[in-house]
């Protein structure tokens, strides 16, 4: 707090946790495994962490980086990491060791914790940094801290708080910075959307170095709920948990596509909320989602907004709508949510486009939760504010109500005889066939219209079809000249965090052995 300012207090989600450690002192903060931390006894390990931190000579603004899978210890690093005024560098555990040096150096890092299974990922990481276990080494390094002093507010809420490195799948990683307001503002929107209160019981399937884990570790403070920690995807235990009485969840679609595929699924005894984004999910997930009670609200952002950005608030009485129409209106994104500033869908000229359901353009935003850039990264970060707004490089339409629908990435939009097909439309088409567990929808060359969609396909266990199946399928839901020309069955390729990776998808041989082809589809 500023000196002698009574009116004015710097905004920091570390305030959450000294919040919670008095007002909810003696209820549930974290389940990790068998272990168990009230939030008084959350609140003093985030001390001592803290603490622990500056007698090991961090300084303002030094990086603390952490490569962990979810538990209790990266969720107190951000707290302490941040109430030592650190800045927290959360690293993808499933990149190769190549770039997460890259993300070490580049981020300038001196100590990077590590879980002890993912050490030989520190290969490319320089000897300088100093590498701290986050089992033994961990515990050993809070008892060097003091529970003592709270924890420490930022210089000013515009300071940085967390870097948080883009997946490169196009170059180098990009480092997107976080600053303490923004981190603050979204947090308290997403305790408010998803409805967390101190009675609820959050499951961590996100990974918790995706976007500071969407913000959740400061906005379940900010609730008083509880963390459940799951250190890997595991269907099964995901099920069981529920049924112990988790209450709310993030996901991607992939991971709710695993669950309701999973010989465990079974219609749930109370309603479970989940938030999902990451990727677009198909009309029939939803639905089939429902049936086994849980209430699925749709939310989408990048790393570049903090995570969500966008949530979808439903009209009153959409539950009484026709299923198929009820089902259309809840896979849009939705609205900006309470915190989230402003948001537009331009043409090329920047130009806004009619809200009417069907024009695309390219999603703008700006606001208090957009980051402030890309570190060491000047040139990347104009290209991307040029005009005064963040460029997405996602394709939405308007709709009259100001909710917006992704139809695609920029970058994969399908022009086929001067037409552009959506791949998200076809893939919502393929997906909607029984025997399709999940898809992804690529162009392909062709010599008549340029390009044609060709869909990747994972069948159900079980189930069986064939490619001329699935287009013929398609063809009975979408205009011809949109269905797939070329269905090929095979797994996905997918990030960790549930999103498939289509350039592995478009590097493949254009036509291998194992494609199963169609007719091309046309106007006919």
């Amino acid at each position: 707090m500023a000196a002698g300012n009574v009116c004015r207090q710097e905004l920091s989600p570390v305030h959450f946790v000294e919040w919670a450690g008095v007002v909810h002192a003696e209820r549930l903060a974290v389940a990790d495994g068998d272990v168990r931390f009230s939030w008084r006894e959350f609140r003093d390990r985030a001390r001592r962490f803290a603490s622990a931190l500056r007698a090991a000579g961090l300084r303002d603004g030094d990086r603390v980086a952490f490569l962990a899978t979810n538990g209790e210890m990266p969720l107190l690093a951000h707290f302490g990491v941040p109430g030592a005024r650190g800045v927290l560098v959360g690293v993808n555990i499933r990149l190769s060791a190549e770039e997460i040096g890259y993300i070490v150096e580049h981020s300038g890092a001196k100590t990077v914790f590590v879980s002890p299974e993912l050490e030989d990922r520190l290969a490319h990481v320089p000897s300088s940094v100093r590498r701290i276990d986050t089992r033994g080494g961990f515990e050993a390094f809070l008892k060097t801290g003091s529970p003592d002093e709270p924890l420490q507010w930022p210089a000013h809420e515009d300071d940085l708080l967390s870097i948080n490195y883009t997946s490169g799948t196009t170059g180098r990683p990009k480092g997107v910075m976080y600053r303490h307001r923004g981190a603050y503002l979204n947090a308290l929107a997403m305790a408010l959307n998803h409805r967390l209160t101190e009675e609820s019981r959050y499951l961590w399937i996100v990974p918790m170095f995706h976007s500071n884990g969407w913000t959740y570790p400061w906005a379940i403070a900010a609730a008083g709920a509880a963390s459940v920690c799951l250190p890997h995807v595991d269907p099964p235990k995901i099920w069981r948990l529920l049924d112990e009485g988790v209450t709310q969840f993030n996901s991607a679609p992939t991971v709710l596509i695993m669950l309701v595929n999973d010989p465990a699924a079974h219609r749930l005894a109370r309603r479970v909320r989940v938030i999902v984004g990451a990727a677009p999910p198909s009309p029939s997930l939803f639905a089939k989602l429902e049936e086994l009670n849980f209430e699925i609200v749709h939310s989408y952002g990048l790393t570049e907004t903090y995570a969500p950005f966008v949530i979808n608030v439903e009209p009153a009485g959409v539950d009484n709508w026709p299923a198929n129409e009820r089902m259309k209106r809840r896979v849009r994104q939705g609205f900006v949510h309470v915190a989230g500033g402003e948001m537009r869908v331009v043409d090329d000229a920047m130009a806004d486009v009619p809200r009417d359901g069907h024009t695309m353009g390219e999603v703008v935003m700006r606001g208090n939760i957009v980051t402030q850039g890309y570190y060491a990264d000047p040139e990347a970060t104009e290209t991307a504010f040029a005009g005064g707004w963040f460029h997405s490089g996602d394709i939405a339409v308007w709709h009259t109500d100001g909710s917006i629908e992704l139809r695609d990435r920029k970058k994969d939009i399908i022009i086929s005889g001067g037409e552009n097909i959506s791949t998200i439309e076809v893939e919502q088409a393929v997906a909607s066939h029984p025997a399709v567990m999940e898809c992804a929808v690529i162009a392909i060359p062709d010599e008549k219209w340029g390009e044609r969609p060709k869909a990747f396909v994972t069948l159900k266990p079980g189930a069986s079809a064939s490619a001329d199946e699935i287009i013929a399928h398609c063809r009975a839901h979408l205009a011809h000249f949109k269905a797939p020309s070329a269905v090929e069955f095979c797994a996905l390729p997918k990030t960790s965090t549930g999103k498939i990776q289509k350039f592995i998808l478009r590097a493949r041989d254009r036509q291998p052995p194992s494609v199963q082809r169609g007719q091309t589809p046309d106007d006919g």
